[in-house]
């Protein structure tokens, strides 16, 4: 079980600080007014501590997505489903070769439990690490009130079936206190409701739902909805501006198709982090990002991203073991 440690090593990384310190295994977390710093046998990392907990809550918040999360080149997690890989430097060549990178694996709940100490001790009032930084303050200094934000209000429900059908996710609303984002104002969508027509007989059978509204109502970015679902093909909506917080490394392939301005993502080898490419893409494109490959979004400002999942269950290890290829596509 994870524990929380009731003193800092004496050290220069620790002393004078009142943010608490974290271990799990063999890895532990403690933070100074900068810096998030990450311990483990034989390695000790730096982060900025507003990269950190940007991608922590994220991590956090949608449980370790499909596959890896890297907050960095150096740290992050892999998901296996009920068990969690935290590692340092195995993904990383000089690391490997130094003899200096560590990994462990936990249950998902153990992980969570750390996570959530962390963002409840580290994140002071003024800072919001949902938010791009232009609509935040800084997590930089010494330890002040916590912070009264909701860290999971972007992670919406995800449709059963489809937003907004009787019992499923609930589309965002003016009602719900949900407005139209200022950065989408600029689009001059037209954010009315689908008009529903059915001949008689089918009356309940027919079903419509206006994505953009709903998306544009979101307050965060890089936090997808999965607004419909056909057994275990999803469709996943979401805004994005400025970087995406972690690099994502697929265990299986993802479809995405660009809905409005644009993003702009850098392609690495998912094992050695070596650069394979560069994909621009802007409304109406589309691209499949292999399972061998991590990912980072670079979006000037605020867009629209659609993303098809597939999330049958057995896939990863089809891939990991090369049975199936990682690309869904061959030209």
């Amino acid at each position: 079980m994870s524990q929380t440690l009731s003193a800092a090593p004496q050290s220069l990384e620790t002393l004078d600080t009142e943010y608490q310190l974290f271990s799990l295994g063999q890895f532990s977390f403690s933070r100074d007014n900068n810096f998030a710093i990450i311990r483990w046998p034989g390695g000790v990392h730096y982060m900025h501590v507003e990269l950190f907990l940007s991608a922590m809550v994220r991590d956090l918040g949608w449980e370790f997505l499909y596959g890896w999360i890297f907050f960095d080149d150096i740290f992050g997690t892999i998901n296996y489903y009920g068990k969690v890989e935290m590692f340092a430097g195995t993904h990383h060549p000089s690391y490997k070769k130094a003899g200096i990178a560590y990994h462990e694996t936990f249950d998902t709940e153990q992980v969570l439990e750390v996570f959530q100490g962390i963002a409840n001790d580290w994140i002071n009032e003024g800072y919001d690490p949902l938010c791009v930084p232009r609509e935040t303050g800084s997590a930089h200094g010494p330890k002040g009130r916590p912070a009264r934000i909701s860290l999971t209000r972007g992670f919406t429900q995800p449709a059963k079936r489809m937003l907004g059908l009787p019992g499923d996710a609930v589309a965002r609303s003016s009602a719900s206190g949900q407005p139209i984002s200022e950065s989408f104002k600029d689009l001059h969508l037209e954010f009315d409701r689908p008009q529903v027509k059915t001949e008689p007989g089918f009356e309940g059978s027919l079903h419509a739902v206006n994505v953009f509204d709903h998306i544009a109502r979101s307050e965060v970015t890089w936090i997808p909805s999965t607004v419909s679902s056909t057994r275990n093909s999803l469709f996943c909506m979401s805004s994005e501006e400025h970087v995406l917080p972690v690099t994502h490394g697929n265990d299986r392939p993802e479809w995405f198709i660009q809905l409005t301005d644009e993003i702009h993502w850098t392609l690495q080898d998912k094992e050695t982090g070596a650069p394979l490419g560069r994909v621009a893409m802007r409304p109406g494109d589309v691209c499949a990002m292999p399972a061998d490959i991590r990912h980072k979004g670079f979006a000037p400002k605020r867009a629209m991203l659609l993303v098809l999942e597939n999330s049958t269950p057995d896939l990863p290890p089809l891939y990991a073991n090369g049975t199936l290829a990682p690309f869904p596509v061959e030209f």
